[in-house]
């Protein structure tokens, strides 16, 4: 779904489609993404339109970084 939000906004059946899942699904799926900054979420009548946040996403991906290191002195350990 990130995937897809990165070229433009999408609404949630967009979102739903390629993974043959339900409207129901993927809302909550995009609720999780939304409560943990990685979506906006905005209502317009009857659709729910979703946007990436850039930002957020490279603050995840800093985080990440910082444990890659620990990873890869692990990959090493059982190569």
């Amino acid at each position: 779904m990130l995937k897809s939000l990165a070229s433009r906004p999408r609404n949630i059946s967009e979102l739903a489609a390629p993974f043959d899942m339900t409207f129901t699904a993927a809302s909550k799926h995009v609720r999780v993404l939304a409560n943990a900054g990685l979506v906006r979420r905005k209502i317009k009548g009857r659709s729910h339109e979703c946007k990436i946040r850039p930002m957020q996403l490279k603050e995840a991906y800093k985080w990440l970084q910082s444990f890659k290191e620990k990873w890869d002195e692990i990959d090493r350990r059982f190569d």
